[in-house]
């Protein structure tokens, strides 16, 4: 392969091609294991405000990261430049930071037999034939569908478009080499009503692998404006404690604090408010979390994790018990522990238990607060205590009765686990997490 060729380095060919030689370069230079994987990116964003185009972005990435382990020394190093006199130099490079790092037993490759070997095909690619001119005029359909829902909207940040290709190829020193093109297309839209001095602002977006199963343009603008519309009038509360409902979009944040809570990196440093929890009654017994990695098409499937280690279907909480933990190969030896397969994060997490829609949900709720919004980062990952700015709606008998803004929702998390009320059908499927809304039975809501 001639450097002009791995310059443009567009295919699964040629780009395990440069992992090969890198892998060969730094087995020559003295490396006991190592691992390297190459990416292309390519995308092609655009936003349109009041009709006229704000911004319109392409993008062409690439790049090579290359970790070594000698005797137990780490270096990594990376480029942008996928030319063999770079890469060449990149794995050099990492030889000589690996002289210099510590020794540090944990180090190393996952294990050689947990290597995916038949690697399916998930069918996560599938390209969008849009041009900046037809990516124009559907972002113009986006806003223009949200302007016009109501006169009350008076302001926008825009409708958005984008689309984007990639191609990530990774190999290692067992022998491990794989990769797979994937794609992610998304429309969005930002605009502001008004009332008199009352002025609110909210969004709405639709993503998804394939451009087909986007939501349409036009409903993408619709339900923009339709909430940024039903923010007016919003009031504060006094101080009180109540049921609190969290819509589903917002719901995915009170999983993935729980998964931070039990990922490795947490657990070894003993710096989490579930350290030591596997095998304990972390939520009610009608709660199962499972990890479906392999979903076809899904945005959080893959068929290997960052470290070439094939994925699995797996229960990370049966009947509201913790199976276990959420591991890499090195936070796994560290544990004691083998590798879940979760370098990189989960793989289509869902959330089971329960069978009530959005509006069951708000009945089961009766009085008491709905969030659609939080701010802040309020979070102490190793207490669990959890405060955060939200707005939404206060409930009264399972129906909305007005908007509600400038309040604080706050408890602890293992508390607020445990004490969950049901979790909706109503699943977001917009990321790795996959779950309903989420009603928790009491929290402290600090207003007025």
């Amino acid at each position: 392969m001639n450097d002009s060729a791995v310059a443009k380095a567009a295919s699964p060919e040629e780009l395990s091609g440069i992992v090969e030689r890198a892998l060969e370069e730094a087995r020559r230079g003295g490396a006991t294991q190592a691992e390297a994987g190459v990416s292309t990116d390519t995308g092609l964003s655009v936003t349109v405000r009041f009709g006229e185009v704000e911004t319109l972005e392409y993008q062409r990435d690439r790049g090579m990261g290359v970790t070594v382990y000698v005797n137990g020394h780490k270096g990594s190093a990376s480029t942008a430049d996928l030319s063999w006199q770079a890469v060449s130099e990149t794995v050099h490079k990492a030889l000589s930071i690996a002289r210099f790092t510590a020794e540090d037993p944990f180090a190393g490759l996952a294990d050689a037999a947990l290597m995916a070997r038949d690697i399916p095909d998930l069918e996560l690619c599938h390209p969008w034939a849009i041009d900046a001119e037809a990516a124009i005029g559907i972002a113009r359909r986006v806003e223009a569908a949200a302007l016009a829902v109501d006169e009350r909207i008076r302001n926008s940040e825009g409708g958005s478009v984008s689309t984007h290709a990639g191609l990530r190829v990774y190999g290692n020193s067992h022998g491990f080499l794989g990769g797979y093109p994937s794609t992610v297309h998304s429309l969005s839209c930002v605009v502001m009503s008004q009332d008199g001095e009352d002025m609110q602002r909210d969004y709405w977006y639709s993503t998804a692998r394939d451009e087909a199963a986007l939501e349409a343009a036009e409903d993408v603008g619709r339900r923009a404006a339709s909430r940024a519309v039903a923010r007016l009038g919003a009031r504060k509360l006094s101080t009180r404690h109540s049921p609190v409902l969290f819509v589903a979009e917002q719901a995915r944040g009170l999983v993935g604090h729980f998964v931070t809570a039990v990922r490795g990196g947490s657990q070894y440093r003993k710096s989490s408010f579930l350290h030591g929890a596997s095998g304990q009654q972390v939520f009610p017994s009608w709660v199962a979390m499972t990890e479906r990695p392999h979903l076809k098409g899904e945005l959080g499937s893959a068929p290997f994790d960052n470290e070439g280690v094939a994925t699995r279907d797996r229960d990370l909480v049966r009947e509201g018990i913790l199976t276990g933990y959420v591991l890499d190969s090195y936070s796994a030896r560290k544990l004691g522990l083998q590798t879940t397969g979760n370098a990189g994060g989960v793989h289509n997490l869902e959330v089971a238990g329960g069978s009530d829609d959005f509006d069951a949900m708000l009945k089961r709720l009766g009085t008491g607060l709905l969030v659609t919004e939080l701010m802040g980062q309020g979070v102490n990952a190793v207490t669990g205590d959890y405060s955060r700015g939200a707005t939404g709606f206060w409930v009264e008998g399972g129906a909305i009765s007005h908007p509600v803004h400038e309040v604080t929702v706050a408890g602890n998390l293992r508390d607020m686990y445990k004490n969950l009320v049901a979790v909706g059908t109503d699943v977001d499927r917009r990321g790795g997490i996959r779950v309903g809304s989420i009603l928790v039975e009491e929290m402290t809501i600090a207003g007025d």
